[in-house]
């Protein structure tokens, strides 16, 4: 299996939401309409590819400059440990430059993970949750 990486490649709401729902992430999935906006809205998105198969995104908002904020990271539960989170990452990385950070808000069940790929926990955050 060769994974290929795609940066800001075009994809369909069914393909996120399939994604989402294959890789355990919990998104609106079977709002489609809500997913194609997330889709449109964010503005650096990387892709993992098995082929055509869509297995691993990474969809962020930055300014390429001082901050990036990752929404999503999330990989096919079938391809998972496999190192294509961490690639997806490091391509995020890669696209922001050295002058912006990388913050993200874990899910509870992923708290152990993201220090594994070189994030670092922190205290210093403040949340307003969604309504919906």
């Amino acid at each position: 299996m060769v994974i290929s990486y795609k940066v800001n490649a075009k994809i369909e709401a069914h393909q996120l939401a399939e994604l989402f729902s294959s890789s355990g992430i919990k998104r609106p999935v079977d709002d489609l309409n809500r997913v194609k906006r997330m889709i449109d809205h964010a503005n650096l998105t990387i892709t993992a590819w098995d082929g055509e198969k869509l297995v691993g995104v990474a969809r962020a908002f930055t300014d390429f400059s001082f901050c990036c904020y990752l929404s999503d990271l999330a990989v096919d539960k079938e391809y998972q440990k496999q190192g294509i989170g961490h690639e997806l990452v490091n391509e995020v990385l890669k696209q922001i430059g050295d002058e912006s950070n990388l913050l993200l808000l874990a899910a509870p069940e992923s708290m152990d993970y993201y220090p594994k790929i070189g994030f670092d926990r922190v205290g210093n955050a403040f949340l307003i949750p969604r309504k919906k």
